[in-house]
């Protein structure tokens, strides 16, 4: 179907008639007054010295206007109306960053790096690879906040988390309020498409809400939570009196984040290592995704660069047409002019 982008611009193609219309009476005009200044007072048909203008220039000066205004209306070839299917979640990723995420105890190419570090390197590459998901971002120490609500902008979502620090929420856990924030941005969302990452290395030590009951309004808002206790479960710690074998994780409420994942029909993950992490949220990954409510759009394709590129062809042709006119009748003119030496 064809379509005008801009149909009203085809009021100008009558601005040539008015202006004819308008001129003063007993002025004499061989060619259409066209409103295009000077710059084609040079072309055979633009003239108002009394030259005799053929029809067919007058003609062919008016169809080039009026293909210079069709292509400012953005002629459009309109496609039929396509469905576009959505497949796709509202996942909020939910991240402790309180002081003990600091603990380095998860190693990256034989190098060890805290465990903040080491969310961030899985969840950098999570992120770029959802295809159809809307992700938001929760940030929680003492206290949470959305660092990026829901949105398609996965790329804008990747550097939030990259620019994560330690500390910038508190140094407490609140893992009911974040809970709590996650449940609250997620239940206007349509159901079965509301689901919650939650990662910590800690016990809920602070908030207003405790765990259990944020997991409870989470069930009954049809909220999903998958939760992951990161932390490894054993590493050598160096002293002054020598080394010894310590359990980095003895503060992680493994009991607490697998009532929480089951009250709300997700499930509890444990990342002991930066590997195990990876096969987590590729788990996570295989989660069926939900069909969403399509959008319907129609293919456009712009069409004014043909009666442009037609115009400007033409206006070349006349451009031509009239240097080589004036090239031959200033050859005339000198033939004309000079003496009869017989």
């Amino acid at each position: 179907m064809l379509n005008l982008a801009w149909p009203w611009a085809l009021v100008l193609v009558a601005l040539p008639f008015v202006l004819q219309w308008r001129k003063p009476r007993g002025q004499s005009v061989d060619a259409p007054v066209l409103p295009v200044g000077h710059w084609l007072s040079g072309l055979p048909g633009v003239t108002r010295r009394g030259n005799a203008v053929p029809l067919w220039q007058k003609l062919l000066l008016l169809l080039l206007w009026v293909l210079f205004v069709t292509a400012l209306a953005r002629p459009q070839y309109v496609g039929e109306k396509t469905r576009m299917p959505v497949t796709g979640r509202d996942l909020m990723l939910v991240v402790d960053i309180s002081p003990s995420m600091d603990e380095q105890d998860m190693i990256l190419n034989g190098r060890s790096i805290n465990r903040l570090q080491a969310v961030k390197q899985v969840l950098d590459d999570f992120i770029a690879h959802r295809k159809g998901d809307r992700l938001g971002l929760i940030l929680f120490g003492t206290e949470p906040y959305v660092q990026a609500p829901l949105t398609f902008d996965l790329e804008t979502v990747r550097t939030l988390m990259q620019e994560a620090g330690l500390g910038m929420a508190g140094r407490a856990t609140a893992i009911g309020d974040a809970i709590g924030l996650a449940t609250k941005r997620l239940r206007d969302r349509p159901k079965d498409q509301r689901v919650v990452v939650l990662l910590t290395d800690g016990a809920n030590t602070a908030g207003e809400i405790t765990p259990d009951k944020a997991a409870e309004i989470a069930a009954a808002a049809g909220v999903r939570i998958y939760t992951i206790g990161i932390g490894a479960e054993s590493m050598v710690q160096r002293g002054l009196l020598g080394s010894r074998r310590v359990n980095p994780s003895r503060d992680l409420d493994e009991a607490l984040l697998t009532r929480i994942a089951q009250q709300t029909g997700g499930q509890y993950f444990r990342a002991r290592s930066l590997p195990e992490l990876e096969l987590i949220y590729q788990s996570i990954d295989q989660l069926e995704p939900i069909e969403l409510e399509g959008k319907f759009y129609r293919p456009v394709t712009e069409l004014y660069a043909w009666p442009a590129g037609l115009a400007v062809a033409l206006w070349a042709m006349l451009f031509v047409y009239r240097r080589l006119g004036l090239m031959l009748a200033a050859r005339r003119q000198q033939k004309e002019g000079e003496p009869d030496v017989g």
